[in-house]
């Protein structure tokens, strides 16, 4: 299999380098699956999905020397043989993609499709086709509609997105991997911060987005002439605007934490503000004192791990080297990043909202306890986001706040800080990682550091040939994101009356993420003659 993959492999893509060794089909004939698992996580770096599928089905229908077991066709195989190593190409790649082309509909279920036809008419020379014509008609009923269990569950999953629609019940629910064929409900403010609540695919366009908010604000009593021109922009708690095109695809999981979609005229944008409730603030106890370290920890580690396993591995390839991104977006990736900011500014929110010293101290204490029990449970995402959120300038210039926090706190924040250190490529961080075993999260935002710099260091082509050199390293990197979900998580948790209340807030934090506001209640707290 491994020798005729290469062949046609090698003969119909772009040519893969082999300045490193010059017998390639040996390479092959030695790691077959590995290289055959690089080809899979990797190609859509530089290759398309469509033309991947084409060159498949055009390796089946090539005709070999040797029929029926008579004689052998290049590479040692005979006919059947060369047949069949295709189709388990095309198993593999079926497998490795099921769920970004389950969500496509007919647009990728006409390969398998195509292929079955392609077996099936070739039965009567090839006998032991039969089984694998048989998964492939599998394949095609399981691309061509999910069975109705799985509408059913998905028509009543409820999968809560954005912030402003704040509903208990929905935030509960484990989460499931998004896709762009989901409908959600957005609201789209204008500047005078009314707004219009939309329907929508999440990987609809800009242009689609702005018909439907036209189309509403045309039946709006409130609109007092038709809409002109719309653009839609993405407006910070900040202030900060962002312009999108009519062409751009999936544009809400790449909100900011308090960032909201306006649409105005472009005569407008200047005028545009951000929502009053993301500008004011106003003290206040935080819920987090009646909340044990133990179950706000075990929270937000059982949400991690959610979030975590919903990313498909190939969204980090797409990620970083944007390959295909008009086709399969990294949505789930985007949402944990999102997280991961989340956090960061929820530990600063809490200590900064709360007005009473001793109180702050106990936060500063709880904080730094859920940061050690995120980490013994190995989940390095929150508890890197904890220990960044303390080292928030705003939080860390409070001298009253630190000076009262007990010696042993202070010593072991200051291990935590260690280990955040990005000094030596993050040399302390990367060790505790390579001492833990699955189940794991790791921190999000280094490993796209990691593929960001193999990507820029490396070129993707030389010449006409293919750096498969790079793209083994990006594959290594993908399987030991899939090494760390290797096993599942279990969490024993003891069900108590404040269960459900401490995992509705650590799922729907409420958070500044202004900087300067942030700054500002910090001196307001603490002057600097203080």
């Amino acid at each position: 299999m491994s020798i005729i993959w290469a062949r046609w492999c090698f003969d119909s893509l772009p040519k893969v380098s082999s300045v490193q060794s010059p017998n390639v089909l040996s390479l092959y004939n030695q790691a077959h699956e590995t290289l055959l698992d690089d080809f899979m996580l990797t190609h859509p770096i530089f290759l398309t999905a469509d033309r991947f599928q084409q060159v498949l089905l055009q390796q089946f229908s090539l005709e070999t020397e040797g029929r029926m077991g008579e004689g052998e066709g290049e590479g040692g195989l005979n006919g059947g043989e060369r047949k069949r190593a295709v189709l388990s190409v095309a198993f593999r790649y079926l497998d490795t993609y099921r769920e970004l082309l389950q969500e496509e509909g007919d647009r990728s279920n006409s390969f398998p499709k195509d292929l079955y036809m392609c077996a099936v008419q070739e039965l009567g020379d090839y006998p032991e086709l039969v089984e694998d014509v048989l998964k492939l008609q599998r394949w095609t009923e399981i691309l061509h509609a999910p069975s109705d269990e799985e509408k059913e569950s998905r028509k009543k999953q409820v999968r809560p997105l954005f912030r402003h629609f704040r509903r208990i019940d929905a935030c509960l629910q484990p989460r499931e991997a998004f896709r762009g064929s989901d409908e959600i409900f957005c609201r789209v403010y204008t500047p005078d911060h009314s707004y219009v609540t939309i329907r929508s695919r999440l990987s609809c366009r800009v242009g689609e987005i702005l018909a439907l908010v036209r189309e509403k604000l045309q039946y709006s009593e409130d609109q007092p002439a038709l809409p002109g021109n719309l653009v839609l922009v993405a407006v910070t708690s900040a202030g900060e605007k962002a312009v999108f095109r009519p062409s751009d695809e999936a544009v809400f999981t790449t909100l900011g934490v308090n960032t909201h979609l306006f649409a105005c005229e472009p005569s407008e944008l200047d005028t545009l503000l951000p929502l009053p409730e993301e500008i004011h603030w106003s003290p206040g106890d935080s819920k987090l004192h009646d909340m044990s370290a133990e179950e706000v920890a075990n929270q937000l580690v059982v949400f991690d791990w959610e979030l975590f396993s919903c990313v498909h591995e190939v969204e980090f390839v797409c990620y970083v080297f944007h390959g295909e991104q008009a086709r399969w977006r990294p949505l789930n990736l985007e949402l944990v990043l999102q997280r991961c900011s989340e956090v960061q500014h929820w530990v600063a929110t809490e200590i900064l909202q709360c007005q009473s010293l001793p109180k702050r101290v106990q936060l500063l204490r709880k904080f730094i306890k859920i940061a050690s029990l995120c980490k013994q449970q190995q989940d390095l995402l929150s508890f890197l986001a904890v220990v960044l959120g303390l080292d928030n300038p705003a939080v860390s210039r409070l001298r009253l706040t630190w000076e009262g926090l007990p010696g042993k706190f202070r010593k072991q924040f200051q291990q935590f800080e260690g280990t955040a250190d990005p000094s030596r490529n993050h040399k302390s961080y990367r060790d505790l990682m390579a001492s833990l075993r699955p189940p794991l999260i790791p921190f999000t935002p280094l490993l796209l550091k990691d593929l960001t710099f193999l990507h820029e260091s490396c070129k993707t082509f030389h010449g006409e040939m293919v750096n498969f050199e790079k793209m083994h390293k990006v594959a290594e990197m993908v399987r030991t994101i899939r090494r760390y979900r290797s096993t599942p998580l279990v969490m024993e948790t003891e069900p108590s009356p404040s269960h459900l209340q401490t995992k509705a807030y650590v799922r729907q934090l409420q958070v500044i993420d202004n900087q300067n506001l942030l700054f500002d209640m910090s001196c307001k707290m603490e002057p600097k003659d203080t």
